[in-house]
């Protein structure tokens, strides 16, 4: 395409715009609306699949050894766990380290745990923390079959109630996501339609002399691409901005768990271009995609 035709074809999407400027303003706060609920949407799941993996970092998995276990069956089996693919963190407790860790929980009392030293009842062990929570089940079971493992104990139940979060955020991301595509969709093609119905003089002019249907029909595609640019960067600045107020509020609250929390979240800079991007091509496509079907259905006027 020539610099010209493109010239040509930016001017007149704009120029629909101004004269239907109440319909395409009504489209780009629909737009923007959509925008920011899918961003939104798109932020909370990025940071509950962040958050699942902090909360999946403090979890462990205790192994228990076999009282009769020896120092190199220890280091065989600290080979072996190094090997599962789903463990990120193996440290061995002694079961004299144990003992003592219990004794320093016991403040004052410790005292009563000092005969425990010639006949310790507490087992050597493993503590392991998982990578993935949603495969705990099989990390579990591979750990057990171990030789010189005598038990595991594992928050299976904390790993459920995770992944179930996670699925849910994701179903509930891309339903949103479809559903708002259509009604931004719907909007997007009534303002190409009152266009088309608006210039179907000129659009039956062009005919006449010869123009093509392609010619006709780009600059409405050109005015679709352009409202879905608009909205893209409006809603993207102002996501932004409710982002970091949302995080500077955090930092400001003095409730721990939100202060935990914080550490979790994924800051906005490190998501500014793939959300930019999204936000002007999903923009871009819906815009083009309503220009095209409606242009098509209400050409010939």
């Amino acid at each position: 395409m020539k610099g010209s035709s493109f010239t040509y074809l930016i001017k007149e999407g704009a120029k629909n715009i101004w004269n239907n400027r109440l319909m395409s303003f009504a489209s780009v706060g629909v737009m923007v609306a959509c925008l920011l609920i899918v961003g939104a949407a798109m932020l909370f799941s990025i940071n509950v699949n962040s958050f699942v993996g902090y909360v999946e970092s403090q979890n462990e998995v205790v192994v228990f050894l076999d009282d009769d276990v020896t120092d190199q069956e220890i280091e065989d089996l600290r080979a072996q766990l190094g090997d599962n693919d789903n463990l990120s963190g193996i440290t061995f407790v002694s079961k004299e380290e144990a003992l003592l860790k219990e004794m320093e929980n016991m403040g004052d009392a410790a005292a009563l745990f000092d005969g425990l030293f010639k006949d310790n009842p507490l087992p050597d062990k493993f503590v392991v923390q998982l990578k993935n929570l949603e495969y705990i089940n099989d990390t579990v079971r591979d750990i057990e079959h171990l030789k010189g493992v005598e038990s595991t104990q594992a928050p299976r139940n904390v790993a459920d109630m995770l992944v179930n979060i996670r699925y849910a955020v994701s179903f509930a991301g891309s339903f949103i996501i479809l559903i708002l595509a259509v009604v931004t969709l719907i909007i997007i093609a009534n303002t190409i339609k009152l266009t088309v119905f608006s210039r179907r003089t000129e659009i039956n002019i062009m005919k006449y002399v010869g123009a093509t249907d392609s010619f006709i029909r780009l600059p409405f595609i050109a005015e679709g691409i352009i409202l879905g640019l608009i909205s893209a960067i409006v809603s993207f600045f102002i996501l932004w901005g409710a982002y970091n107020w949302l995080m500077s509020w955090l930092i400001a609250n003095p409730q721990s768990w939100l202060q935990s929390a914080y550490g979790s979240f994924v800051p906005f800079t490190q998501m500014a271009w793939p959300l930019f991007g999204g936000f002007a091509l999903g923009g871009s496509l819906i815009g083009v995609l309503g220009s095209f079907v409606f242009v098509r259905k209400h050409l010939r006027v």
